[in-house]
């Protein structure tokens, strides 16, 4: 059965307790330790774990009240405001797939099903899937990001000042604490609550900053070592942007844990958002060099598969097409075997929305939309599921919905101006800290930084 059948097939029986009902919700977390909040999935703005609950509730990591009254809401129909990533794909059409669908047929199994529709709306519940950030120590510093989640990005903020040229995404440090790994009580309680945890835990994904820079994600996997969870399946958020050593530790690691049955499975996902100069420029810190070296060790160390996230902006716009061949590359590379039956090369597109400076919508359509259509016929030309050096329908639809999201947004004259005016703005001071060159990097954006400056 395919994904989007598995999604099809299921959805009756959730809309069943509501039609806006996400088992994720209950489910799935992610938590950040380094500065004590945590959402359901990464498209709700996180929030503030109240730390007094720990002591006696190491749980309250995921928890928290907040949460248990958006699982009120949605248990009695009604959306959740933090949620409208997905609201926006479901309103384009039945036939569009949400996250919230997708998830849904993911998590769903009869026991957990059972769990939620018996129990009390403010139960505690140990998820089945936990993303997890140790620190912020990373060597990166993406335009996007935060310093809440990269200490190279707190470093710039700490040394030049927020960007206060801008209404969005101007990085203040002062209004919240970031602990440090070694001294946290987030980090303190996660342990604590790890033996129980553990117990029905079936995919922890580590997160960061960087997490191969990490110290409590090396004392995990000795933890896996010496205390197996043959049911759980271990995935890991890095940049492939450190010293190849680490990856090459990372690889023996996977190894020894996947040999001695210590976890269920191993899954690496690595950002990637274009290729050549423009992705170098997206995420400061990128040596290509360096990354697709790092690639090459892990898929030839291991027989694992990697995915790469791949944040889709207005800086994605112009040049997707560059990443989708380089994707079709490393296919015929590491496919190799035909005997294999998984994909060793993945990806997901998911549309940034946030901050508006970035968001594909302050784009002139006309001018715009053309590249949508052609990277979208590019997948559809090199669409074959049969055939692991080509795309998936699964591919082509999620980028499809990246599509549809540009082609039917419409954004009031204010955003527009107030986005525009951003993308001048911040990209010019982005340059002057970085010694980076916009114009030089995207000259098919040039006429574009033009008609923003004139908003300024």
């Amino acid at each position: 059965m395919s994904d989007k059948e598995r999604i099809e097939e299921l959805q009756p029986l959730m809309d069943k307790i509501s039609p806006t009902f996400c088992m994720a919700k209950w489910h799935h977390t992610t938590i950040y330790l380094q500065t004590g909040e945590t959402h359901s999935c990464y498209h709700p703005a996180p929030h503030k774990i109240p730390v007094d609950e720990l002591n006696e509730n190491p749980s309250a990591l995921h928890n928290t009240p907040q949460k248990k009254l958006e699982r009120a809401e949605m248990l009695s129909g009604n959306r959740p405001a933090g949620c409208q990533y997905c609201w926006n794909i479901e309103d384009l059409g039945k036939e569009y797939i949400s996250d919230r669908k997708e998830r849904n047929s993911t998590i769903y199994t009869p026991e957990r099903y059972r769990e939620i529709t018996e129990g009390e709306w403010d139960q505690n519940i140990n998820p089945q899937y936990i993303e997890i950030s140790f620190g912020n120590e990373c060597n990166f510093k993406c335009g996007y990001c935060h310093p809440k989640h990269s200490s190279s990005y707190y470093k710039e903020i700490k040394d030049f000042g927020p960007y206060d040229m801008v209404k969005n995404h101007r990085n203040d440090v002062d209004w919240f604490e970031v602990y440090k790994e070694e001294n946290n009580p987030y980090v303190e309680a996660f342990w604590r609550w790890w033996p129980e945890l553990s117990k029905s835990l079936t995919i922890l994904r580590i997160t960061g900053g960087e997490p191969l820079l990490q110290q409590s994600t090396w004392r995990l996997f000795d933890e896996l070592k010496s205390k197996p969870q043959p049911d759980l399946e271990l995935n890991i958020n890095t940049n492939l942007g450190v010293k190849p050593i680490l990856v090459e530790r990372l690889a023996d690691t996977v190894n020894y844990l996947l040999e001695n049955k210590c976890i269920k499975n191993f899954k690496v996902f690595s950002s990637i958002d274009s290729w050549g100069k423009e992705a170098e420029y997206i995420r400061t810190g990128l040596n290509l060099g360096i990354w697709e070296q790092n690639l090459d060790t892990y898929l030839s160390k291991t027989e694992m598969s990697i995915t790469f996230m791949i944040t889709f902006s207005a800086l994605s716009v112009t040049n997707f097409d560059k990443l989708l061949k380089q994707i079709l590359e490393w296919r015929t590379i590491y496919n190799k075997d035909t005997q294999r039956k998984w994909q060793r090369i993945r990806f997901d597109t998911p549309y940034l929305k946030e901050p508006l400076q970035y968001d594909m919508n302050i784009l002139p359509k006309d001018e715009f939309m053309p590249y949508m259509e052609n990277h979208l016929e590019f997948i559809k030309n090199n669409l074959d599921n049969n055939n692991k050096t080509q795309f998936s329908t699964i591919e082509f639809e999620k980028f499809k919905r990246v599509v549809e999201y540009m082609r039917n947004s419409h954004y009031n004259d204010h955003k527009i101006s107030e986005g525009r005016r951003d993308f001048f703005n911040w990209f010019t001071e982005y340059d002057r800290r970085r010694n980076l060159d916009f114009r030089k990097t995207f000259p098919d954006m040039n006429n574009f930084m033009d008609l923003c400056k004139s908003y300024c």
